[in-house]
Order: C-alpha cells, then structure tokens, then sequence
C-alpha cells in the first residue's frame, strides 16, 4: 500500500487528505480493521516510535496511551501488586501475571483514566490474548503493534462492531534521516531526533545526593523517553515502571509541574482505602466510574458525597475524603522520580515536586538559576541529574 486516503484532515473541513511515502515506496503499515484518520495516524505513529525505544532501552514489553499526539502514561512490563491491580480496575484478569505486556497495559491505560478515554493504544510487543480483552472493554479509538496472536485479532476485530480501528506496523521500519513538514505553506526540514536515551545519560548527578538507584534509573528513562514523544513544554512523573503524571504542552514549566503532579497525586490517592472501597452501584460503568473517583479525590463539577447527589452513584453515602487526610497520604510517598523536557528555570518547580514524593530528578540543566534549583534539592535530598540535552517535541 503506496498511500491511503483518509475521510478528512484534522478537522471535517479539512479535504482532501491521505498519508503516503514522500519516495513513492510502499507505507510500513497494515490496516487490519477499521478505518483510521489523520490524528488517529498522529498518534498511531507517535506511540508506536515511544514504545519502541522504551523497549530497547529497558529491555521490556512497552505500552503507552495516547490523546491528542501525547502519552496519557507508558508502562513497561512490571508485575502490579493486588493494591495497583485493584485500583486499575484489573483485579478480575485472569493470566494477568502471567503476561508481562498485558501488565504494561494495565499501567499504563491504568494511570489516568479520565485522560486515556477514547485513546490510541501501542505495543511494542505481538498483542496476545490477555492483553486484547482487557483493550477490548475500554473506551479505545485503536491500535498499532508489530503483530496480534490469531484470537487476539478477533478480540480486537469484534470491538466497535467490528469497526476498530487495528494497525499492524513493520518493526524493522526505519525512517529516512531528514523530515519535513508544513505550516503556512513553507516547508520545514529538520534531522529526525534520534538522540539515545539510557543510564549514560543521567551519569552528571549535581546534587549532594548522589545515589541513583535501579530502580529510579529505570523510571527517569522511562520519564525522558515519554517526554521526548510529548508536546512541549512537558515534565513527567514517574514510578514503580510507568510514567503516573504527564504535563504536556503548556507555556510555563511550573504549569507543566502542577499539572503532572495533580495527575500523579490522583494517581497515588486512587489507592487510598477509601477510594477502593467506594459502594458503587452495579449499574455504574466504567467511564461513570472514573469520573465519579475524580470527583471524589479532586472536589471538581459535583460534589459526589452532597445528599440527593450519592444516590446516583452509591449503594450507601461515602465518607467525605478530606484535604488533611489526601495530604496526610501523600506525605509519607517517595521514590518518585520526574523528567523535564527542558531546564527548570525557578525552584518552584522543586518545591511542587516534592509534595508529590518525587525523590530523582532528570532535566537538562543550563538556567542561569541552576544552582538555586540544586540547593533547593539538596533542602530535600533529592538526587539531580543533568542530562545536557533538551528534548523539546513539537
């Protein structure tokens, strides 16, 4: 298949539209079901390039959520505990554990619920059946793996009356070393990014505290490569092999650190008792559900616990969960490690961080303020490193 053509651009009025190789050669691609557009392809081919290097770099079955042409979360292939898996409304998965990428999808479509509703989803590995139901029962626009287990394709293939949209993509495809794009009508050429990110990257630790360890390491590597498949600017929280906070895309850093942070503090609060015992009524479904737990932990639209508002969700009235018991939780986490796309600028950033546990940090360094943002580390006995390398993605 030289191109294909698509029913519109970013928007209906945007005509005509296709994808295609610039070279004239065949696309690296199949479509298996379904008929994906042109932001389904943005994030198709986004996802697809972040799994895959996550993959090489540890070693693991990668899967990350994408909306909008950024990752909601990416996860490798860890074992969840019986708290995560409940949380993650997979506890009633049978083989989960058995399955090192089904794992990885379950963090990572896991994390942040609200955000991966109606998402593109992409493996690095051959889907295998476990993975295809748990897909099967979400909210999903599709997804791109470099192959799918025979019953796992049908799984995939009866979603949206038949009508779900399935990629199979050449894992062996390479990209030519230049791309273009347009705005405006002006052509834009660049070097594609290829810059590898591993543990030689986060080797200048300027921080009193020196000590990095496995499994932080493992977890800045998968924070920096989320970011570098992320609108810019961009910081991401990381922890226990998935990324639990993704700020993408807004014009200040300190924007960029609460927003990831306020993602990760749910993330972490989702596992609070009384979030998991929540009496929910049997006719709740799932995205109803995600919204409620939301409303619930972050006090938004609706009050879930008001009198004439509960009964709409719960068999009985839930406790109020109270901000001094959110911040008594939230307190005693650490270990959490967070990249940055590019330089903090203001120990704001530092302060933010630590109040959602992060204890390792990755940014490129380079501020004229550099050794204020080190002092404020070392106030809370963080380990920084400096990476040397911005990873702006636009």
């Amino acid at each position: 298949m030289k191109e294909f053509e698509l029913k519109y651009g970013c928007n209906p009025n945007q005509k005509p539209a296709k994808i295609f190789m610039e070279d004239g050669g065949d696309l690296p691609i199949e479509i298996l079901s379904g008929r994906p557009g042109y932001i389904n392809f943005l994030d198709a081919f986004n996802s697809w390039q972040l799994v895959k290097e996550l993959n090489e770099a540890l070693g693991l079955p990668a899967v990350t959520s994408f909306k909008h042409v950024s990752p909601t979360s990416a996860a490798v292939g860890v074992p969840l505990s019986d708290t995560l898996k409940k949380a993650c409304f997979v506890d009633d998965i049978d083989g989960l554990d058995d399955s090192p990428l089904a794992c990885a999808y379950a963090r990572a479509r896991g994390t942040d619920r609200m955000c991966s509703f109606g998402d593109w989803v992409a493996l690095s590995d051959v889907c295998d059946v476990t993975t295809a139901k748990m897909i099967k029962r979400e909210v999903s626009d599709g997804i791109i793996a470099p192959g799918y287990e025979p019953e796992a394709l049908e799984i995939l293939k009866s979603k949206r009356k038949g009508n779900y949209n399935i990629v199979k993509i050449d894992p062996d495809y390479v990209p030519a070393p230049i791309e273009h794009k347009q705005v405006f009508g002006i052509t834009f050429e660049q070097g594609r990014n290829e810059f590898k990110i591993d543990r030689a990257l986060l080797q200048n630790v300027v921080t009193a505290n020196k000590e990095l360890p496995e499994s932080a390491i493992r977890d800045l590597i998968i924070a920096l490569i989320t970011l570098k498949y992320t609108q810019s600017n961009s910081v991401c929280y990381a922890v226990d092999g998935q990324a639990i906070g993704v700020g993408a895309g807004q014009q200040s850093r300190i924007h960029c650190t609460r927003l990831a942070g306020t993602k990760a503090d749910t993330w972490f609060l989702r596992q609070h008792e009384k979030v998991l015992h929540l009496p929910f009524k049997d006719s709740i479904g799932r995205p109803d559900r995600d919204n409620v737990i939301d409303s619930y932990i972050n006090k938004n639209e609706e009050d879930v616990c008001a009198d004439g508002i509960w009964e709409n969700y719960f068999t009985r009235k839930p406790e109020p969960f109270t901000a001094e018991e959110m911040r008594a939780y939230l307190d005693g986490i650490s270990g959490v490690s967070l990249g940055s796309d590019a330089f903090f600028p203001f120990s704001d950033n530092i302060e933010r961080a630590h109040k959602s546990g992060v204890t390792y940090i990755a940014e490129p360094g380079g501020s004229i303020r550099d050794d204020a943002v080190i002092a404020c580390c070392d106030h809370y006995g963080m380990a920084m490193a400096f990476t040397g390398m911005r990873l702006f993605h636009h």
